[in-house]
């Protein structure tokens, strides 16, 4: 199962992160904890509808379903139980949410500083719970630092919000895994 009650799993697009954080997710079924899968994708077009359905199709039927396109914190809080797995997949989506709910995305596009209460008191929100539920809570996010510097100004907003994110959620962490290539690399 791994060890550790808060664990953040990263890695680049299609590594095997998802399916790494479901297998831990698993073997806490099997020790007994209910698991409850925490989506925060949205559909917003059909290739989106097309992944979500790919994710649905490989978890069991008796597991929990919630829906957190923005408000992640305040869904963990509800749910976290001494006898829960929760499994948050993702929090790059979550993170994307919150710049085009809010006024981020606005404000890069426009090349002003950034201030977004939506997106500050989300993941301030996020980091106080991660410190204080009960129970497991598996994290699955992407890495997207390691590539070129975005040209558009949303997406270097994006890249470096969502590098923050990564941090501060891998320091409130017990355990930190890279995923590459299908293969887990314990980072912490």
């Amino acid at each position: 199962m791994n060890d550790g009650k808060r664990q953040l799993i990263l890695g680049g697009a299609r590594s095997g992160k998802s399916a790494l954080a479901e297998r831990r997710a698993a073997a806490a079924a099997d020790a007994g904890q209910r698991i409850i899968y925490v989506a925060t994708a949205e559909v917003r077009d059909t290739e989106m509808a097309r992944r979500i359905a790919h994710h649905r199709e490989r978890r069991p039927p008796d597991w929990g379903l919630v829906e957190a396109p923005l408000h992640l914190a305040a869904a963990l809080r509800a749910h976290a139980a001494d006898d829960a797995c929760l499994l948050v997949d993702c929090l790059t989506l979550w993170l994307s949410n919150l710049l085009f709910a809010g006024a981020a995305a606005r404000q890069a596009e426009a090349g002003t500083a950034i201030d977004c209460p939506l997106l500050r008191d989300e993941t301030a929100a996020l980091l106080e719970a991660l410190a204080t539920l009960p129970g497991r809570i598996l994290l699955v996010s992407n890495e997207v630092g390691w590539g070129i510097v975005p040209m558009h100004p949303v997406s270097r907003c994006f890249a470096d919000e969502q590098g923050r994110l990564n941090q501060r959620v891998a320091a409130a962490c017990d355990n930190v895994t890279l995923v590459a290539a299908g293969l887990p690399l314990r980072l912490k």
